[in-house]
C-alpha cells in the first residue's frame, strides 16, 4: 500500500535527514509544510495571486508618473479652461456625433464634457489618457479624474493603511486578550471590563470623534495618517481582544499546556510556546473579514462630508467609491430636474472600477486568510 501511493499526496516528513546527512532547519521545513498544504487550497491560492498583484501595483506606484499624494485634474476642452490653472492636463473631447479635433480626443455623450467612457481604442492605452474612463469632480467645469491613475496611485495608501490598522489592532487585541484570558481573577475582569467600555461605543462615531480632538493638531498628510490609524486602532482592539480570549480560556485547558506547566515551563514561555501560537486561528478569520472594511470605511466618513486629506484630490480607492456615489446621485437628481427631454447620464464606470477593485481586494484576503488558517490547524489539514 505504501508503494501505491503517489508523491502528490504524500505529506514531506518534517525533521527528515537530506542526502548529506544533516538535518534541515525545523523552522524551514514548518513553512515548507505550511506552504504544502496551502497550495492545495485552489481559492487561497487565487488570493494569494490577487493579493500579490495588489501589491505589485503598491510598489509599482512610485514609479507612475504624477505625485503620490494628489490626483492630477484633467479638464475637458469643450469648456472654458483657459483660466483655469488647476487643471494639469486637458483633454481633448467633442460631443457624441460631431468630428473629432485631434487625437487622441474622447467623446461624451449628454452634454456632460466630464462624463468620458472607458476607451475601447486600444490606441489610447498608450496615447492615453483615460482608458477606464474619467472619475467627475466637477460637471459645469468640465473637471474630472482618471479613474486608471487613481487606481494606481491609491493602492498604497489603501492597502498600507488598512494593513497598518488591522495589524495593530490585531496584535493590541491579540496580547490583552491572551493575558486576560491565562490570567484570570482580576486581570481578566479588569481588561474585559475595559474591552466592553469600547465595545458599547459604536465605532464610526468613534472614531470620527477622535480624528475631530486631534486631527485639527496635525496639519502634515503624515500627521493626518498617524492620527488616521490611531483613530481606527482605538475602535479595533476590542473585538480581538474578546477573540482571543475565548479561545485562549480553551487553549489553557489543553493537555500540552498541563504538560508544559507540570515540566516547570514559566508563564512567559507557555504564552509564547503553546496558548498564542493556538489562538491565531480565529485571528486569521477576523483579519479577512476586517481588512477590506478599512477602505469602505474611508469612503463613508468622506461621503459623510469629513475631510480627512489635506485636499479633495487625495488618490486613495475610499474616497474615490465616495466621490463615485456623490456623482451618481447628482446626475439622478440632473435627470429628474430634466424630466424625458435630455438623456439620463449613467457613468456606470465611476462606480464599477473603485468597487470592483475594492471587492478583489476583499475577496482574495478573505480567501488568504482561510487558507492560511487551515494550513497552519492540523486539525483543519484535509
Amino acid at each position: 500500500m505504501e508503494s501505491n501511493r503517489t508523491s502528490e499526496t504524500l505529506e514531506p516528513t518534517e525533521g527528515a535527514p537530506t542526502l548529506s546527512g544533516r538535518r534541515p532547519n525545523p523552522q524551514w521545513e514548518q513553512y515548507k509544510r505550511t506552504f504544502y498544504f496551502l497550495r492545495r487550497n485552489r481559492l487561497a491560492m487565487f488570493g494569494l495571486i490577487i493579493v500579490l498583484l495588489f501589491v505589485a501595483i503598491a510598489a509599482y506606484s512610485p514609479f507612475y508618473p504624477g505625485p503620490g499624494d494628489r490626483l492630477a485634474t484633467y479638464c475637458s476642452s469643450a469648456t472654458i479652461v483657459g483660466t483655469n490653472s488647476s487643471c494639469a492636463v486637458v483633454v481633448c473631447t467633442y460631443p457624441i456625433g460631431s468630428t473629432p479635433t485631434g487625437s487622441p480626443c474622447y467623446s461624451y455623450a449628454f452634454g456632460e464634457p466630464s462624463v468620458i467612457a472607458p476607451t475601447i481604442d486600444l490606441s489610447h492605452f498608450t496615447l492615453g489618457p483615460l482608458p477606464l474612463g474619467s472619475l467627475t469632480v466637477d460637471p459645469s467645469a468640465g473637471v474630472m479624474y482618471n479613474i486608471a491613475t487613481g487606481l494606481i496611485k491609491g493602492a498604497p495608501w489603501s492597502l498600507g493603511i488598512a494593513a497598518a490598522v488591522v495589524g495593530t489592532g490585531a496584535l493590541v487585541g491579540l496580547l490583552l486578550g491572551a493575558l486576560a484570558g491565562y490570567s484570570g481573577g482580576y486581570m481578566d475582569e479588569t481588561i474585559m471590563r475595559f474591552t466592553d467600555i469600547f465595545l458599547a461605543i459604536p465605532g464610526l462615531f468613534l472614531v470620527l470623534v477622535t480624528l475631530s480632538a486631534l486631527g485639527s493638531r496635525f496639519s502634515t498628510l503624515d500627521g493626518r495618517i498617524g492620527i488616521l490609524i490611531v483613530a481606527f486602532v482605538i475602535t479595533w482592539w476590542p473585538l480581538y481582544t474578546r477573540i482571543v480570549r475565548g479561545q485562549v480560556l480553551v487553549t489553557r485547558e489543553q493537555k500540552y499546556v498541563e504538560a508544559a506547566r507540570a515540566s516547570g515551563a514559566r508563564s512567559g514561555r507557555i504564552l509564547r510556546k503553546h496558548i498564542i501560537p493556538n489562538s491565531l486561528y480565529p485571528v486569521f478569520v477576523q483579519l479577512s473579514l476586517d481588512i477590506g472594511t478599512i477602505p469602505l470605511l474611508l469612503g463613508a466618513i468622506i461621503f459623510l462630508g469629513y475631510q480627512i486629506w489635506p485636499s479633495i484630490y487625495f488618490p486613495e480607492w475610499g474616497t474615490m467609491s465616495a466621490q463615485a456615489v456623490t456623482n451618481l446621485s447628482a446626475f439622478l437628481l440632473q435627470c429628474a430636474i430634466a424630466g424625458t427631454t435630455t438623456p439620463c447620464v449613467f457613468p456606470w464606470w465611476q462606480i464599477f472600477f473603485p468597487g470592483i477593485t475594492l471587492f478583489l481586494f476583499c475577496i482574495s484576503v478573505n480567501f488568504l486568510s482561510d487558507g492560511l488558517r487551515d494550513a497552519l490547524d492540523p486539525r483543519l489539514r484535509r
